[in-house]
């Protein structure tokens, strides 16, 4: 074992939060060899493919069943989604293509364009988009070590690591099949060289329970193989070889958490309660069904805001009625009575798809995007819509427009739901008639004029981080101007104040999502303020409904 100046800090981004200890172990995998082979009949070799393709849907199956119990279903469904990626047109006929002109073995191809893919998925400027690189190199990783194994090249597969007493499993990156595989017992910490915070991975390792730190870089090396570490999954620190003094600070602060945490499990199925008794509904964010397990886990009482534009971000064209519908369905059949609120495709600005083709624009997050590039493209939006008040069957579903700046775009809005409604009506399809429907309070423009939009909708929920930007004129993905960008500058608050009390003057509820719902430090404003509703990330729902007992 190299010998390690002591007290060196590693630095990446936590995927899950807590304190481990243990000595660090680097995952080691089955080598999977992909060099280039010429292959004289590559009609033979695609149906090699093929074979191995197959064996590893099956696979997957036999996966998803083994991980039910273990991760909740909502999770173990990743493992039906990679099914459907080996189902994938593109992705499947990109390998016959390389086996096809290039006359190459299959492992290559598949390798080749596992590589492309995951190259796509990791330029995007979205963190989820990029936490499905994973996926790709899951799914190919599974197909290589099939075709190996047919060959007897390949006896063992997965991984394996030292696992006497705890361990911190080290890795450049983990796949959602070899996480899910994870001894709970001997791993007590996470780290990867790569990896994104909002991968299957990580979110496994949250409903697991595990701390993991994410992106820590070049510095995670081999070298520290069997060195004992700190995880510190509250600030994305990693100790090697602390002192008597660093492991004494984090054994105290570990003792801490676990109190914290035994206290937050008081609430847990109670509802939401300032000091003086009002109730506040405590949402959950979400952006995608692997989400729900974990928003179930937290004990979110709903979700206050699904961004449906992750359906179409994770598809190769448009999604149909039909594939929406039936995510919706899941959605709400999930969340059983509780409240599901869905805001409508929020394409553009950073959030895009290839086949949208959207022209460049100088300043997108004020171009065609949300509303307006739905209204725009009417038969898009009905789309949605129709899937939307199918789905609304079977939950309890509210639908949000994004982006709202003018009456007009809400009663245009109102006037589609009205077509599609006559349309269900003609087809004999059911829907439920009183699907509440609300706008997001994202804009200046909207907040001003919140007592006349009030008079159209049955709620509002204030989008914080958008107000923010267009009110103080600040480009929130800009960092240079990370100290402009005040979520607490007066004029914010005003026109969050201003929109309580209009919804409340016109007797509709109000609610807040975006970075202030969950920032402690401005919750006794919200609850002073009179806000209904609050929408956050899971994790925070227990030690926020804490703190609002403390509150008010």
């Amino acid at each position: 074992m190299a010998k390690i100046r002591q007290n060196l800090v590693l630095h990446g981004t936590v995927a899950n939060k807590g304190i481990a200890f243990g000595k660090l172990s680097f995952v080691k995998r089955a080598d999977i060899g992909h060099e280039k082979k010429e292959i004289k009949n590559t009609k033979a070799e695609c149906a090699r493919f093929e074979k191995a393709r197959l064996h590893a849907i099956t696979q997957l199956g036999a996966l998803y069943d083994a991980s039910l119990e273990k991760l909740g279903e909502q999770n173990a469904v990743v493992f039906q989604i990679h099914q459907m990626m080996l189902e994938d047109p593109d992705y499947v006929s990109s390998i016959k293509d390389v086996i096809t002109k290039e006359h190459s073995n299959a492992e290559y191809a598949v390798t080749v364009v596992a590589q492309k893919f995951e190259k796509q998925f990791l330029e995007m400027d979205n963190d989820y988009m990029r936490g499905r690189a994973a996926d790709i190199v899951d799914i190919s990783r599974r197909i290589n070590e099939i075709l190996m194994m047919h060959d007897g090249i390949l006896n063992n597969k997965g991984i394996s690591y030292n696992h006497e007493g705890s361990v911190v499993l080290a890795a450049d990156d983990l796949v959602p099949s070899e996480t899910v595989q994870l001894d709970q017992k001997a791993v007590a910490g996470i780290v990867t060289s790569k990896g994104s915070n909002r991968s299957h991975t990580a979110i496994f390792a949250r409903t697991m329970g595990i701390p993991t730190i994410v992106c820590v870089g070049d510095s995670l090396t081999e070298d520290l193989e069997g060195h004992f570490v700190i995880v510190d999954g509250n600030s994305g620190r990693i100790y090697v070889d602390p002192d008597n003094e660093t492991i004494e600070r984090f054994s105290e602060i570990k003792k801490t958490d676990d109190v914290q945490n035994s206290h937050l499990e008081e609430f847990r199925g109670k509802p939401t309660l300032t000091r003086s008794g009002n109730k506040i509904n405590l949402f959950a964010n979400s952006g995608s069904l692997a989400d729900l397990e974990l928003i179930k886990a937290s004990d979110a009482e709903g979700i206050g805001l699904f961004r449906s534009e992750y359906i179409f971000m994770q598809a190769s064209d448009y999604p149909t009625e039909e594939e929406q519908y039936e995510i919706y369905k899941k959605v709400l059949e999930t969340m059983g009575d509780k409240k599901v609120i869905i805001r409508t495709l929020d394409i553009g600005a950073d959030k895009t798809a290839e086949y949208f083709m959207l022209k460049q624009e100088q300043n997108p997050a004020m171009g065609l995007r949300a509303v307006r590039l739905c209204l725009a493209n009417r038969a898009l939006f009905k789309t949605q819509l129709r899937a939307l008040y199918r789905a609304s069957a079977f939950g309890n579903l509210s639908i949000m427009i994004p982006m709202i700046t003018s009456v007009d775009e809400v009663i245009e809005t109102k006037q589609i739901i009205r077509e599609i409604k006559r349309e269900l009506d003609e087809q004999e399809l059911q829907y439920k008639d009183d699907v509440e429907f609300g706008i997001m309070i994202e804009t200046p423009a909207a907040a001003i004029i919140s007592d006349e939009l009030a008079q159209h909708v049955d709620f509002f929920s204030i989008g914080t981080n958008d107000l923010t930007q267009f009110t103080l004129a600040v480009d929130r993905q800009n960092a240079d101007l990370e100290n402009y960008l005040n979520p607490y500058h007066h004029a914010v608050v005003k026109l969050i104040e201003n929109t309580i009390i209009n919804g409340h003057l016109a007797g509709i509820w109000v609610g807040i999502c975006g970075e202030l719902a969950s920032d402690e430090k401005f919750l006794g404003k919200l609850i002073q303020l009179g806000v209904d509703e609050m929408s956050v990330v899971p994790s925070s729902v227990l030690s926020l409904r804490a703190k609002i007992a403390t509150l008010g």
